[in-house]
């Protein structure tokens, strides 16, 4: 079998630094052009041709192919092996996915995608499930070949990319060309020091009111009811039917999740293994010069994940792309004990890194983001409780 897919695409190493229209840094995550320079260099390829709509303002959603594979168990192939190769030793049944195939519940599957990549040596990427993928409890991971490391792509990389799938509380529908997951490319790396988001948070308030940085800026939960439906958060129910991915509006939030109260000034006791939807009590506000990423899961602030899909696009929530503050969804799940939280409680932080340069559109700006100026709000796919 062969390892590589080089014969594939062509080779850019050493090729002219090329900047995009307006392009103020040579370091940080690609905006919107800088991706689609890519496509027209070919640096990113495809087996049909990519859609107008996968480009978010520093993002690229990636689709499934034709074809999944489900497995005994997870994996990285290692610097010796390709992905194929591993997948042969592991498959326990092909599944077509051209007409929609169900994905089960406590099973792993491996999707290899439509997109591929021919990066230069100064081009890098990392991947994250979609908005709406963590929201329903879906655990995504981009792997490569040769690859190392989930989620990430190294420098100068030419190959195949592909998705791992674990559906964890409700069974998934997908079908070839479903988007479950996003990338994003960086010219080397400038995520901002603490004393650069001090600064940005002077002039833009990344956060309403103070902002607590430190290796990061602090987000903490909300417990307090919305007046509408006294609720503060879903806990999600198992045994439930099949939500097909590419739907919009098409389920009732009840037939798939119980809401959570709280009584005034008691927390809220995880239970373990189980799946919920909180919100968190500040409102972000990322300007057009950056992006933001939730820090990698912390231990010690408590046996518990949070936001599975931790990337957030160059103006979400931002007043110039209508969003006047966004709240970040939360998908939780805390393990092996019950853990209580309590409203206020920091549960995590998130990071900014800058872009090369500013998009031209913004998300929420005309581009159908689903989740600008959000409370506590589920997937798209649920109808509005």
């Amino acid at each position: 079998m062969t390892k590589t897919a080089d014969d594939l695409f062509p080779n850019h190493d050493g090729a002219e630094i090329r900047r995009g229209p307006g392009q103020l840094h040579a370091t940080g995550i690609l905006p919107a052009h800088g991706i689609q320079a890519l496509i027209r260099e070919q640096e990113i390829w495809a087996t049909r041709e990519v859609e107008a709509n996968q480009i978010q303002p520093a993002s690229l959603d990636l689709r499934l192919g034709a074809q999944a594979y489900r497995l005994r168990a997870s994996f990285l192939p290692g610097p010796e092996r390709g992905v194929m190769e591993c997948v042969e030793e592991l498959t326990l049944h092909k599944i077509d996915l051209a007409d929609g195939a169900v994905l089960e519940t406590g099973c792993v599957y491996l999707v290899p995608l439509v997109e591929a990549l021919a990066l230069s040596e100064r081009t890098s990427a990392s991947a994250n499930p979609k908005s709406s993928t963590g929201r329903l409890d879906v655990f995504t991971r981009v792997i490569t070949d040769f690859g190392t490391e989930f989620d990430q792509v190294v420098a100068g990389y030419k190959g195949h990319l592909y998705l791992e799938i674990a559906p964890r509380t409700f069974p998934i529908l997908v079908r070839s060309g479903s988007r479950l997951a996003q990338m994003r490319f960086r010219r080397g790396s400038h995520t901002s020091s603490d004393a650069e988001m001090k600064r940005l948070h002077e002039e833009v308030k990344l956060v309403d009111g103070e902002a607590d940085i430190d290796g990061g800026i602090a987000l903490t939960v909300n417990l307090m009811p919305d007046k509408e439906h006294e609720i503060v958060g879903y806990r999600a129910k198992r045994h439930s039917g099949v939500i097909d991915v590419d739907k919009v509006g098409a389920y009732d939030v009840l037939d798939f999740w119980d809401p959570v109260q709280v009584r005034p000034g008691k927390g809220l006791i995880l239970d373990p293994d189980e799946f919920y939807i909180l919100a968190s009590r500040e409102a972000l506000h990322i300007p057009a010069t950056h992006a933001a990423e939730m820090v990698a899961y912390n231990p010690l602030v408590g046996e518990f994940r949070v936001h599975y899909a931790g990337f957030f696009d160059p103006g979400f929530g931002a007043r110039e792309a209508g969003g006047a503050g966004s709240r970040i969804v939360l998908e939780v799940r805390s393990h092996e004990v019950p853990f209580i939280l309590e409203h206020g409680q920091i549960i995590g932080r998130f990071v900014l890194e800058r872009l090369t340069d500013r998009p031209a559109v913004l998300y929420g700006a005309g581009l159908g983001s689903n989740y600008q100026r959000q409370g506590l709000k589920l997937s798209k796919h649920f109808k509005p409780l």
